[in-house]
């Protein structure tokens, strides 16, 4: 008889979607959330972890021999030590491409509210500034059409393409942008540089990474047109928030859009959040939980389990 393998999701209360169950021989077992002292002690005996954003360490996987497999319940694994992994043979899988409408459908929600100014009207009206009017109609806010405007992408996969795609069909240009600090850019590419300072809109589809780290800060949010709206969907660490509050403060950009923070949930305060501007839109990391993205999410993380144990390994990192 086959040995059952244990399957532990540590936490279960970052993916509230129904999960079916693999079709192998084993025990699942669910933690709502789960501490890094408490990793180790709840993984022994498992083979299989599942992991949203529970981080996995070197000096963890050390004292955890049985572990065979970590899927990963979202794209990104920057809480995964990969090196570990490869050196003790543990195989990580992660979820793709799940996202690449409902993701960039969250980035346009956000261009197009920063760039009419939805806010900011709202406000006014709550205020009654046009119940007060003289005339049928206010023009005390910025609104820029997105036809004929160019949107620059910093990241040229899956979810920056599908940007691409909503924002051509409104007419606008699209430039891509060669990696920061790359002095030759490649065939359809547009030099760092050059994309900040010709972009009426910047959308970031970039992975945390040391490299990545602070792809905005001070020096490039100052190369900007005033005008300028900043998007992010991908990872808070992108951008120097500091210095984005401040760019806004001192009116050097026209707007940001985020759906992530540096830290999340913000629980020890953010220099963003501080602010109440009519061109901020922040919105809490929920530009994935489309409720196609999130099926789709759900089967390809049991789909990854059941390609490991049946020997054909699937996205792997």
């Amino acid at each position: 008889m086959t040995q059952a393998s244990r399957i532990v999701f540590l936490d279960r209360d970052s993916l509230p979607v129904t999960l079916r169950a693999p079709t192998l021989p084993h025990e699942w077992l669910d933690f709502p959330n789960t501490r890094a002292d408490d990793v180790v002690a709840r993984l022994q005996g498992a083979s299989v972890t599942i992991t949203n954003k529970v981080p996995i360490r070197r000096e963890m996987l050390a004292r955890l021999p049985e572990l065979k497999l970590i899927a990963v319940a979202a794209t990104g694994v920057n809480q995964i030590d990969l090196d570990a992994c490869r050196e003790l043979g543990v195989t990580v899988c992660n979820i793709q491409g799940y996202a690449r409408h409902t993701v960039p459908e969250h980035a346009l929600m956000l261009i197009l509210a920063l760039s009419r100014s939805l806010l900011g009207w709202r406000s006014d009206l709550e205020a009654g500034a046009w119940q007060a009017a003289d005339q049928f109609c206010l023009f005390n806010r910025p609104v820029r059409d997105l036809h004929g405007a160019t949107l620059g992408i910093l990241g040229r996969g899956s979810l920056g393409e599908g940007l691409a795609t909503l924002c051509r069909a409104l007419g606008m240009n699209i430039v891509y942008a060669e990696r920061k600090g790359t002095q030759a850019a490649r065939t359809g590419y547009l030099p760092f540089v050059e994309v900040l300072r010709c972009a009426d809109v910047i959308s970031l589809h970039l992975p945390a990474m040391a490299e990545t780290h602070h792809t905005l800060s001070h020096r490039e949010f100052a190369l900007m047109q005033p005008h300028t709206i900043i998007i992010n969907t991908a990872r808070g660490s992108l951008i120097d928030e500091a210095a984005l509050a401040q760019a806004l403060q001192q009116g050097r950009i026209g707007g940001a859009g985020l759906d992530v923070l540096s830290e999340e949930p913000p629980c020890r305060g953010n220099p963003l959040l501080d602010l109440r501007l009519p061109n901020l839109i922040v919105t809490p990391h929920c530009a994935w939980e489309g409720s196609g993205a999130m099926a789709d999410l759900a089967e390809q993380l049991i789909g990854n389990i059941e390609a490991f144990f049946a020997g054909e390994p699937r996205n792997q990192v």
